[in-house]
């Protein structure tokens, strides 16, 4: 009777095991089904799509964009960051193992050729028809990525002081330099820190040449050297002008040029339009503009796109084209504009977005862009860490010792060397 009944109980008991599982199940499934109820259109529908984020100072702004996008479609969309500097070493771990986001960041063509494979072309999608003329991110002629905005640098200057017809060419920015010494104004600020010290000034005599791409490779390759190439030839000259003239940038920090620039000790400073958010700090009464650096008589802006949209070419259809309706929707929306503008900062990338009220510098920027007025960054073509660890000592070198400008280019040659 005991093993009728034990029998019995557990035929009950799988039976209400059996019923609680079909009804989990089916609760699972509408909650699948329920996405396409909140504004989802197109192939979208139903899908997920994952974001891999680079740019950790619009963490919780992307993320924001990415909970309104959903309301607005029914689209998931989950935000991945990274909070250490080996994101593209992580980035690879995760396509490498079939695991990567539907949507990535890469900075520049370097690195878009080292992971071509998995970049999607975008070169037929409409929306990438706004970006501003030269700033996509292109590998094998294919456009592989939408660029998040645009940062430009030259030489920052006080209107008061300096006019552009002032430092036109080599002669006329070298004379203008010795009248500010002679007046005990420093006429051209430099930093300490790697790039504001040499990073971006080098980059003119490379951005100049016809095609820079194709000259650095020649680089490489020993085909051609720096002290040979006119460009780099009359940057030696500036370098020792800019020496000759200016206080030693060695002992000024980022914070100091700032400040001396804004109380009118320095006339001209080289820097990019991210300044301003430091300058506007100062109580300071003239108006400010940025102008090109003008090697062999160089009259563009250096502009260029700090980070990538890319998506993930190996996801399945529905997901790739899940991934482009969220960047068409950031490209072409309302929501998507004032994302870029308002809450993450940028200076637009895309022809087609109202840029809204901009600092003087960022407007500079901004023009330079959208009339495609401007030259390259080539300092993304550069050899891994050369400005940190190469070019940045000997220009410590350069401006602490007896160095003439000529001996600093090659310098640049035998730097450039160890650094491949």
């Amino acid at each position: 009777m005991r093993f009728q009944k034990s029998i019995w109980s557990a035929l009950v008991l799988a039976f209400v095991l059996l019923i609680l599982a079909a009804c989990s199940g089916g609760g699972e499934e509408g909650s699948e089904g329920s996405g396409g109820d909140t504004g989802g259109s197109g192939e979208s529908e139903g899908q997920k799509i994952t974001v891999f984020n680079r740019k950790v100072e619009i963490s919780d702004q992307l993320a924001a964009m990415a909970k309104e996008y959903t309301e607005e479609t029914g689209v998931e969309v989950e935000v991945l960051g990274t909070t250490g500097d080996d994101y593209l070493q992580q980035l690879q771990i995760r396509l490498n193992s079939n695991q990567g986001p539907s949507i990535f960041t890469l900075q520049n063509e370097t690195e878009a050729e080292q992971l071509k494979s998995y970049a999607y072309d975008l070169s037929k999608e409409e929306y990438v028809q706004h970006i501003a003329p030269n700033m996509e991110l292109k590998v094998d002629d294919k456009t592989v990525g939408v660029p998040y905005g645009v940062e430009g640098f030259g030489i920052v200057y006080n209107k008061d002081l300096v006019k552009p017809e002032d430092i036109a060419d080599y002669e006329s920015f070298v004379s203008t330099l010795e009248k500010f010494k002679g007046q005990g104004i420093n006429g051209f600020g430099l930093a300490q820190d790697a790039y504001f010290l040499i990073g971006h000034m080098s980059n003119y005599p490379f951005a100049l040449q016809e095609d820079h791409f194709d000259f650095i490779d020649r680089l490489n390759a020993g085909e051609v050297t720096m002290a040979e190439t006119p460009e780099f030839q009359e940057f030696g000259k500036f370098m020792e002008a800019i020496k000759a003239n200016t206080p030693n940038p060695l002992s000024i920090t980022y914070d100091q040029e700032i400040g001396d620039f804004a109380s009118g000790k320095t006339a001209m400073i080289h820097q990019g339009n991210w300044a301003f958010g430091m300058l506007s700090e100062f109580d300071f009464d003239f108006e400010v503009g940025m102008m090109p650096f003008p090697l062999m008589g160089n009259d563009k802006l250096a502009v260029g796109v700090g980070n990538n949209w890319v998506i993930n070419s190996q996801k399945e259809e529905a997901e790739i084209q899940a991934a482009n309706d969220f960047l068409n929707w950031m490209a072409t929306s309302k929501t998507g504009h004032r994302y870029i503008v308002e809450e993450f900062g940028f200076v637009p990338a895309l022809t087609n977005i109202e840029a809204g009220e901009l600092d003087p510098l960022s407007k500079a920027v901004l023009d330079a862009s959208n009339s495609g007025e401007t030259i390259p960054w080539a300092i993304n073509y550069y050899p891994a860490n050369i400005v940190p660890n190469d070019l940045t000592p000997l220009a410590q070198q350069f401006f602490s010792e007896d160095m003439t400008g000529e001996e600093f280019i090659a310098g640049m040659d035998e730097a450039w060397k160890g650094a491949q």
